[in-house]
């Protein structure tokens, strides 16, 4: 039987993929899985730790295939120490070089382009132009909904540059033949302020990847953390994650005689040197265990040693829409949560009873919770982590949003989701 995908190809143009931890790599993978051929153009790997990956530097590994994607990689300056300069670097850097790349794509033929959008939004000016030579539709895949987003971690006052970058963003969204946000909040805004109709938007969790779905142990994990109370956190350690409010509620913890808790923090990024000094100023050296950047396949071990999974993050509007996917990815461990964030993540843990959640920035909410499960006899933190896991396959399961991707991206199919209506 002929595969009706089989001679369907889409080229995915975004600033990270693999090997650094980005979920389009599961994406994409999963269209190649699905009888898709799937080319990607995106940058050399250098995130979060600002240093090109091993074996990877401007002239090697141009070219490679990996899980049956073919991947292209274009020149991009590494983000180097994260300084506000060199990211602002890293960031015109891609776009910059890769419309230098598009050359090489204008005798290939492919059905759709998908912009994978982070921070910057114009990541995707590559996408764009490409996708209007070529008159292919163009399908934007958004993680970062631009301008909120920049103004959630810079507090721009003027005016006249808030409208500016409000409108520069906006126009890149208006180019695309359909638009995905990953939080509802990101839908909807597409729909009532960038002005698209609500037939070319729709809303897809960003589902986690499948091994996030295994409940793996690792003996020599078990035997390193045995003995402490281990809340782990795992992802990147940036402004949004809210460190400051977790080390905060950590010293409470500690001043209230709590002596056997570890906190591991498994990830890096541009807060992570901070973070240490900000550790080493409250006397809390002793309680935090970083344990650096983990491929993606690890995390589910390190999720297995857990007593609690913890997230934080900074105030934002689009969190009110929407559930960040750090939440996705706890879910399907079977472990509470315990969570300081505003809008619908936070409601979702405390609504199912998968953890406990408070606002964004309440560092004794936040404290309280800690203590809260720390007592709680262990077989009853079980409990509440498996509802979390149960509501995950019921809700979020990685095959049926791939499966409203496809239909959405090449079959103009919305297949709304069931938990949200369709504003």
């Amino acid at each position: 039987m002929i595969n009706k995908n089989a001679s369907k190809k889409v080229l995915i143009i975004g600033q990270h993929y693999w090997p650094e931890t980005f979920r389009i790599t599961d994406i994409a993978e999963g269209l190649v899985e699905q009888g898709y051929e799937v080319d990607v153009l995106c940058g050399t790997p250098n995130y979060p730790s600002g240093k090109f990956f091993d074996g990877y530097n401007f002239f090697n590994k141009r070219i490679q295939i990996h899980n049956g994607v073919k991947i292209y990689r274009t020149l991009e300056i590494p983000r180097g120490n994260n300084s506000n300069a060199r990211i602002f670097i890293n960031f015109i850097s891609f776009p910059f070089f890769a419309i230098f790349h598009l050359p090489f794509f204008f005798f290939k033929k492919y059905d759709r382009i998908i912009a994978y959008q982070l921070s910057p939004v114009f990541m995707s000016l590559p996408a764009i132009i490409l996708a209007k030579i070529k008159k292919v539709p163009l399908y934007f895949y958004i993680c970062d909904f631009w301008p909120h987003s920049l103004f959630s971690i810079i507090n721009i006052r003027n005016e006249s540059l808030r409208k500016f970058i409000t409108n520069f963003s906006y126009w890149h969204y208006r180019q695309a033949n359909g638009a995905i946000g990953v939080f509802k909040g990101m839908q909807t805004r597409l729909v009532n302020e960038v002005g698209l109709p609500k037939e070319k938007t729709l809303y897809i969790p960003q589902a986690p990847e499948k091994v996030y779905e295994n409940q793996e142990s690792d003996t020599a994990l078990k035997e390193k953390y045995k003995g402490s109370f281990n809340i782990v956190f795992a992802g990147n350690i940036n402004p949004a994650q809210s460190f400051d409010i977790i080390t905060q509620a950590a010293k409470i913890v500690r001043d209230k005689g709590i002596e056997d808790i570890k906190y591991v923090i498994i990830g890096e990024g541009m807060s992570k040197k901070w973070l240490i000094e900000e550790v080493r100023q409250l006397g809390l050296e002793k309680y935090f265990v970083f344990e650096g950047l983990k491929p993606v396949d690890q995390i589910p071990k390190y999720q297995s040693i857990a007593d609690a999974l913890i997230v934080g993050l900074s105030k934002s509007p689009l969190f009110e829409y929407g559930i960040p996917a750090k939440i996705y990815s706890y879910l399907p461990s079977g472990k509470p949560i315990i969570a300081a964030i505003d809008g619908e993540g936070g409601r979702l843990i405390n609504a199912i009873g998968s953890g406990y959640a408070v606002d964004s920035g309440d560092i004794n909410g936040l404290a309280k919770s800690i203590i809260n499960l720390h007592s709680m006899d262990k077989e009853k933190r079980l409990a509440m982590g498996e509802k979390g896991r149960k509501y995950y396959f019921e809700h979020f399961e990685r095959e049926s949003n791939l499966k409203r991707l496809i239909e959405f991206v090449f079959n103009n199919n919305r297949i709304v989701d069931k938990e949200y209506p369709d504003n």
